[in-house]
């Protein structure tokens, strides 16, 4: 697989964005329900990857009911799952994922100022990661690679 970058110019958002986690969903076998939706929809929207606290405080505003954590932390799982959303783990936080069918192991460079999270696949890099747990006896499920710094708009 090649490497590549997912900021670019051409990812889809808004409805195209949740339509094609509704099908990703979906094709696991999971139903895209109205609070699913809603969850989605709050996290897509966010710029920089979101607690499961935020999305609650979003959603329960949006629906004037409030929503509880809990709930959006096991959705929010669910997207995991389903590879819908990312879980920047320094952050414990989240972002949609913007290629909901592309399944390559993340790196995520987190920046320390602005919190932005820019997801960059880099297969090359990963599977040595993997490679190395292999030869350690270690059986690895999801290498997670973030590193922490600062972004180049900050840096300017």
């Amino acid at each position: 697989m090649a490497d590549h970058h997912h900021h670019d110019h051409h990812e889809p958002s808004g409805a195209s964005l949740a339509d094609a986690a509704r099908a990703t969903l979906e094709a696991g076998q999971e139903q895209w329900t109205p609070m699913r939706a809603a969850i989605f929809d709050a996290l897509a929207a966010e710029e920089t990857p979101a607690s499961a606290y935020d999305i609650a405080d979003t959603v329960s505003k949006a629906r004037g009911k409030r929503v509880a954590p809990n709930s959006v932390y096991r959705i929010l799982d669910l997207f995991v799952s389903n590879n819908i959303a990312m879980r920047v783990e320094s952050a414990n936080a989240y972002i949609a994922n913007v290629h909901p069918g592309c399944h390559h192991d993340c790196i995520f460079l987190v920046c320390t100022h602005c919190k932005q999270a820019t997801h960059v696949d880099d297969d090359k890099v990963t599977d040595k990661v993997r490679a190395v747990a292999r030869g350690e006896g270690f059986q690895p499920e999801r290498p997670v690679i973030e590193i922490l710094g600062t972004c180049a708009k900050c840096a300017a």
